[in-house]
């Protein structure tokens, strides 16, 4: 290998101090809820490309040397050749039965004469759009189908059920799945030995679905898919996660490629991180002593714009300034139309974008390696007779949604709009800025490292490098009726709600540090709820709808002391970090209802949800009090903050006879309870971290070296449980609660446990915030915001320092 070519390799992977080369999943594309791309394998060619809901989002690199194709980037495969129609896509006839019929109804010659004739899809519920509504048990479906040849390639169950089924081929089972469901048509791989089950001439699917509960829905199909013949796997010679980039390198045969991924989301920089262009950059370089022809083929799928398969889409080419693009969308264009958590964006435009040139050819019809191509554009670069000195390229990947949200029944648009005329411009003023933009991402990206490590240790950098793009990206930066910034959140993987509050709180260590502008973008829509009348209650909604519909709260149930807490506690985190009240000021009138409800009813909460909604209604909920007790405190230091002397001094008095009594009514011992009334549990105070952060002064140093000493003894595997009822925890409250830790020591003790678990979880998805701590499987929950509560050890150091 030669040197230049060495030296390459090394800079891969000494970018910075806490390198992160493992992740459950790699971000490539990040920017927000709909416009975000993983690698959901540690080799970049090993897997199809995703959307964080986990749906394929396929894109492909290919890289020509002296014409043998190298496979660096997902998977080289054709799409899917359909061998029996899903309803999703065309309504099928089929016999199905709601009665249990006999043991043999699977089979190809089973009489099914008292059946009935349907179409799939059955179901009930959902979007109320089932072709046969089934609203029983269970059912028992058959569909015939005739094939001219049993088809080559790899064979596909597709397939959306809910809740537990089973799928017959010709009377032998091809596929089971009990306690699961999916909301949508996915694809399942079948094993090749199931092939021989197909036959030319007719076949029989036969499925038993049974509703569990709630919605219920079948829709079944059948395809096959071929690989590109000729094509050889690039060997990964390196990867490395930075805050802001994901790099790869690779051998493809004499040839050596780089190839990074930047989503520049530098978040002290509101523009720049609203702007939806991800640079993808390429390198490559001889390894021996010859010249190669090089030639690479980028392929960006048909279903980056799509949420169904069957939207039918336009494709055009066009040029603006020094660039060329390929421009894809949907006819239809339904925006702002489709809402929901397990959802993909269907209006809007997606961009490929590259320098104009005879070496750079974008088709929006691609033929490669020697066969037609449909469902993909191509941008196809030559890189000549590449040598030792190394060539770049760069292609810019970006979304224009036209409309981001509705907002109280007006539609909003991107804040990055406000700055440019058309995306074209946009387009053009990114590749014109790359090497400056490249230059602040890698400082950045160092000084992140820098700062994590000085924080809490190498382990804490890489979870906060892990955390950083994730957080950002499940968020939208929105320019508001007045010009002002909105930051809404989606709840992934949870509801799909928008500006849900108790995602807010968790995920505001981030912003704090960075920009506290965007937390006030956060949780100012939520005091406006309020202040306008359109919410009535003395305490705060939880969210403003599902997104990305912000008309007002979808939840079903309140969380009152929850949110009340929540609001005040980072309406104080937002004066702190801006060094001033003006903020509490505009909206003391709405905090202080707030406060008032939680004197009345936040001390001893009775029976109801907070931020773990997914363990229950809890009553007595001592972790739940200290948010209450740190919120009261928090706005009479705001109230003391903005000259107000009594009630400054009346809600701190208030607050303290609170936290007294609070000392003694969980104390359990060595610890303290999970609720007032039962002294032999156990949880995670995480709330107490107020107390600590704003400088409270409610708890001496006792509660939290009692607490964090009976911790340490309780930690598994993966991490420290959330509390004594389940062995599961939250990753986000696990770093919270080891800022209560005095000893750098013990933080480091919490924490290495859920870089454990990053590393190690079984399950390859953008990060969870909810895991089992015995076998770091995932419980719930992927790609949310909340896992910017990572940084709160690093806001801890920033606000020692003496800021404040």
């Amino acid at each position: 290998m030669k040197i230049a070519a060495l030296l390459l390799s090394v800079l891969v992977n000494v970018a910075s101090f806490a390198q992160v080369i493992k992740a459950p999943a790699y971000p490539l594309i990040t920017h927000d809820p709909y416009f975000s791309i993983w690698s959901t394998t540690d080799k970049l060619n090993e897997s199809v490309t995703r959307h964080w809901t986990g749906t394929e989002q396929s894109l492909i690199g290919l890289l020509n040397v002296d014409g043998q194709y190298y496979n660096f980037l997902g998977q080289p495969v054709y799409p899917p050749e359909t061998l029996l129609e899903a309803g999703a896509t065309n309504p099928a006839e089929c016999r199905y039965t709601t009665e249990k019929p006999g043991k043999n109804w699977m089979q190809e010659k089973f009489a099914a004469k008292d059946w009935v004739s349907g179409k799939m899809p059955f179901g009930s519920g959902w979007n109320q759009d089932a072709m046969t509504e089934w609203k029983t048990k269970e059912i028992w479906l058959r569909r015939s189908f005739v094939l001219d040849q049993v088809p080559a390639g790899q064979l596909l169950l597709q397939l959306r059920h809910d809740d537990d089924v089973d799928v017959y081929l010709n009377g032998q089972l091809i596929y089971q799945c009990t306690g699961c469901y999916t909301s949508e048509l996915k694809n399942f791989a079948l094993d090749e030995v199931l092939r021989k089950n197909l036959k030319k001439g007719t076949n029989v699917m036969a499925i038993h679905c049974t509703n569990t509960g709630g919605f219920a829905w079948i829709d079944a199909g059948l395809a096959s898919q071929k690989k590109m013949s000729g094509v050889t796997a690039a060997v990964q010679t390196g990867v490395e996660m930075t805050a802001t980039k994901t790099k790869y390198s690779f051998n493809c045969g004499p040839l050596f490629l780089m190839c990074d991924f930047i989503s520049p989301l530098i978040a002290t920089d509101a523009d720049l991180l609203s702007k939806p262009v991800s640079y993808i950059q390429f390198n490559v370089q001889s390894l021996d002593d010859r010249k190669h022809d090089v030639t690479l083929y980028f392929l960006a799928a048909d279903n980056l714009v799509r949420n169904k398969p069957s939207s039918v889409l336009k494709k055009q080419k066009g040029v603006f300034g020094k660039l060329q693009y390929l421009k894809t969308g949907t006819t239809e264009q339904p925006v702002l139309k489709t809402k929901g958590d397990n959802v993909r964006i269907d209006w809007g435009y997606l961009y490929v974008a590259a320098y104009k040139g005879s070496k750079i050819v974008q088709s929006t019809e691609p033929t490669l390696p020697g066969k037609k191509l449909s469902g993909f554009s191509e941008t196809r670069i030559s890189f000549g007779k590449a040598g030792e000195q190394p060539v770049p390229q760069t292609l810019l990947l970006a979304y224009d949604d036209l409309y981001s949200i509705e907002y109280f029944n007006q539609p909003l648009k991107a804040w990055w709009k406000k700055n440019y005329s058309s995306t074209e411009q946009l387009l053009d003023k990114s590749m014109e800025e790359s090497a400056s933009i490249m230059e602040r991402c890698d400082k950045f990206d160092r000084q992140l490292v820098a700062d994590a490590e000085k924080a809490g240790g190498e382990a804490y950098a890489k979870l906060c490098v892990m955390a950083y793009r994730q957080s950002l990206a499940a968020h939208k930066l929105v320019r508001g009726p007045n010009n002002e910034m909105l930051f809404p959140s989606k709840e992934n993987f949870s509801n799909g709600s928008i500006w849900t509050v108790d995602v807010t709180y968790p995920s505001a260590p981030l912003s704090l540090l960075y920009n506290p502008g965007l937390l006030k973008g956060m949780i100012e829509p939520i005091m406006y709820y309020s202040e306008s009348g359109k919410w009535t209650k003395p305490f705060p909604a939880h969210d403003l709808g599902t997104y990305p519909v912000a008309n007002g709260q979808t939840y079903p149930e309140d969380m009152p002391v929850e949110e009340a807490g929540n609001m005040i506690i980072l309406a104080a985190a937002v004066c702190k970090a801006e060094h001033k009240f003006d903020f509490a000021k505009k909206h003391w009138t709405v905090l202080s209802q707030w406060v008032e409800f939680l004197v009345k009813d936040g001390f001893d909460p009775a029976n109801q949800l907070c931020t773990d909604d997914f363990a229950g209604h809890l009553a007595r909920n001592c972790n739940l009090s200290l948010k209450a007790i740190a919120g009261i405190a928090a706005y009479a230091q705001m109230a003391r903050g903005l000259g107000k002397k009594e009630p400054a001094a009346s809600y701190n008095a208030i607050a303290n006879d609170y936290a007294a009594r609070w000392m003694q009514m969980a104390d359990a011992g060595d610890h303290y309870a999970l609720t007032f009334d039962k002294k032999n549990t156990w949880s995670q105070k995480y709330n107490l971290v107020w107390d600590k952060l704003l400088g409270l002064g409610l708890f001496p140093a006792s509660v939290y070296e009692k607490e964090t000493r009976y911790y340490l003894g309780r930690q598994l595997k993966y991490g420290l449980p959330l509390d004594s009822r389940k062995t599961y925890t939250k990753s986000d409250w696990i770093c919270w609660t080891a800022v209560l830790c005095a000893d750098r020591t013990d933080f480091e003790q919490l924490i290495a446990p859920v870089l454990r678990y990053a590393e190690e979880t079984p399950d390859r998805v953008p990060l969870s915030d909810w895991h089992e701590t015995t076998t770091g499987k995932q419980t719930g929950f992927q790609a949310r915001s909340v896992v910017g509560g990572y940084f709160i050890k690093m806001l801890e150091m920033k606000w020692g320092s003496g800021e404040w």
